[in-house]
């Protein structure tokens, strides 16, 4: 992986600060990130403190709170419902205060994720759907090529419409989260899993904007590797408000569903 979605800054108390680089920036404008970026940078502040823990997370859901500039944004995670077998975490980014780390800050995006102890149920383990196969790659949609910024981060295979007309992607991460710092196979979906209100659009962008305020994601069994399948479909209602909901995939096979609400 070449470059990073964030720099990492000195903290400010029990806050973590980051330089958000140009390639956080979304579809919607250069000035305002897209929603992967954060989600796996709180996914990462989650997952640090579940370290040397029995718990793994079961649940992902980001809330956008408003536009997230790209900017410097501080970051803050807590135990809400601390737990032995139970327990519910939360991770904050609010935008950096006019100085960069002053206290005049707003809350942008908001991840809770419950997280669950394991235990070996292997001999009863089963997936609602088979593996999904990659086949050959077409023409990525007019409305996508040529976009910079956190979509040139990541490498896309479109496919072939199955015979339930949902669209089918496969996405693979090419950057690092923060500096050359580890990414996780569960930080590398989050990168790409609020991908799927692209993947599954039924409206032209041209003629519609479609965005999402929320990607709540249901992981039955954790990721791996670098290459994630989306198999998404957007359903519209007749009052400005659309639902995209995805099931995922690893190259082992079906891992979760996500869905997302849709702002016509």
């Amino acid at each position: 992986m070449i470059g990073c979605h964030y720099r990492r800054l000195p903290p400010d108390g029990d806050d973590q600060l980051f330089e958000s680089t140009e390639f956080t920036s979304s579809n919607w404008g250069i000035e305002i990130q897209h929603g992967s970026p954060p989600l796996a940078l709180l996914t990462k502040a989650i997952e640090e403190l579940l370290a040397d823990t029995p718990l793994r997370i079961g649940r992902l859901s980001l809330d956008i709170l408003g536009a997230i500039p790209v900017a410097p944004v501080r970051v803050r995670a807590w135990a809400e419902r601390p737990g032995k077998r139970i327990s519910l975490l939360v991770a904050e980014m609010r935008v950096a205060g006019a100085d960069g780390v002053g206290l005049n800050s707003r809350p942008v995006a908001r991840v809770t994720a419950w997280a669950l102890a394991t235990s070996d149920t292997t001999d009863i383990a089963s997936d609602r759907y088979p593996p999904l196969a990659e086949g050959d790659p077409r023409p990525a949609p007019p409305w996508f090529q040529g976009i910079r910024g956190y979509l040139e981060t990541v490498h896309w295979r479109w496919q072939k419409p199955g015979d339930d007309e949902a669209t089918v992607s496969w996405l693979s991460p090419q950057l690092h989260i923060v500096d050359t710092e580890p990414t996780t196979a569960l930080q590398r979906l989050a990168l790409s899993v609020d991908s799927a209100n692209g993947v599954g659009s039924v409206l032209d962008p041209e003629r519609f904007v479609f965005m999402n305020t929320d990607t709540v994601v249901h992981l039955h069994r954790l990721p791996t590797g670098a290459d994630f399948g989306l198999r998404a479909r957007a359903s519209i209602g007749p009052d400005g408000i659309g639902v995209t909901t995805a099931e995922i995939f690893d190259r082992a096979g079906f891992i979760g569903a996500s869905a997302q609400t849709l702002l016509i």
